[in-house]
């Protein structure tokens, strides 16, 4: 007889207790294969356990999707925000921007190295950094640096700020509809284990095909061992003839 393994995915999960629940409900009111209280158990968890599934691969959609623009978002952030740094320490290089002016930008005086830049994170650092520090700069009486001007920085960074916002709530909202699906998924496990445990009882003293037929029926999942032989009618057909063929003893 081949094992039997709980399903590991959401799907298969669904499929195992929407076919159980399925096969009951067409059974012959003698045959009570699943007991009363399992079967109503199962038939309500299904349709929440179902919304669940759904709700949780919505969330996780919309955000792959929301995350594909993000990226974009963020790669703008960075270009403008390096781009500026650059533009000013050049201006300093030419002695257009004095360079204890770049304490304003809370950049560092003795050398003209790029910040790093490749987390998000850094990029609202210094992007509140540079936008501070060109408008102090102005205020106090400097020419504005152009191409890119700050008010452009600000758009995308501001934009790419807005939406880092957005991409948390995301990812906090999909996490926290994983973690309620890890308990379903849980309870699922324990519901269909219960159920087979019934099927595999109820069908017990069939032969070996005929049992796993009927098990089927009713979603039990097996699987075959490497070089196991598969069961087929024929398998029964041999079983049965056997038993045929033993000789009964009559008790006088």
């Amino acid at each position: 007889m081949p094992y039997r393994r709980l399903p590991n995915t959401d799907q298969s999960r669904l499929k195992a207790l929407q076919k159980a629940v399925q096969r009951a409900s067409v059974a012959d009111f003698t045959e009570q294969v699943i007991n009363y209280k399992t079967l109503k158990e199962a038939e309500n968890f299904l349709m929440q356990f179902e919304n669940q599934v759904s709700q949780y691969h919505q969330n996780f959609n919309n955000k792959v999707s929301a995350n594909k623009q993000y990226r974009h978002m963020v790669q703008n952030a960075r270009m403008y925000i390096s781009h500026f740094i650059q533009v000013l320490n050049l201006a300093v290089i030419r002695g257009e921007i004095k360079k204890e002016q770049k304490a304003l930008y809370k950049l560092d005086q003795q050398n003209h190295i790029l910040p790093d830049l490749s987390t998000e994170e850094d990029l609202l650092i210094w992007g509140k950094n540079i936008i501070e520090g060109e408008q102090e700069r102005t205020r106090l009486g400097g020419f504005p640096i152009y191409n890119p001007s700050i008010n452009k920085v600000k758009v995308y960074y501001d934009i790419f700020q807005e939406n880092s916002i957005n991409q948390k709530m995301h990812r906090k909202t999909t996490n926290r509809v994983y973690e309620s699906l890890e308990v379903l998924r849980k309870q699922a496990d324990a519901i269909i284990l219960d159920i087979w445990n019934q099927v595999e009882e109820y069908y017990k003293n069939k032969l070996p095909y005929a049992r796993l037929r009927s098990c089927q029926d009713y979603g039990v999942i097996y699987y075959y061992r490497t070089g196991e032989s598969r069961l087929t009618p024929e398998t029964d057909k041999k079983i049965q003839e056997k038993l045929d063929s033993q000789p009964t003893f009559q008790w006088s």
